[in-house]
């Protein structure tokens, strides 16, 4: 799940959300350098995983999931992008 939230100056906080499986998950894209490390999503009281990042108003970004080894997309993403290794990566406009 994306949620957005604007924070004026051209700038938008979007929440990365995942249902808590239990198993470690990291958001990964074009605003983090693909750095695994840069934005884990923190276990929250409601069940759920999540991560925020603060993205320029209006550019797409690129971004996945990575958990156990294992790339995957974003369901409620704006739209997906070929990534050139046979899959795709989300993309999300702030």
């Amino acid at each position: 799940m994306l949620k957005r939230r604007p924070q004026g100056t051209g700038k938008v906080k979007v929440t990365f959300a995942l249902p808590d499986g239990g198993e470690c998950v990291s958001v990964v894209g074009d605003f983090n350098g693909w750095d695994p490390w840069a934005s884990p999503l923190r276990r929250r009281s409601n069940g759920t995983r999540s991560a925020t990042v603060v993205l320029e108003q209006g550019r797409p970004y690129s971004f996945r999931y990575l958990a156990g080894g294992r790339f995957f997309d974003e369901n409620e993403a704006d739209g997906w992008s070929p990534n050139g290794y046979g899959e795709t990566h989300s993309i999300v406009v702030p």
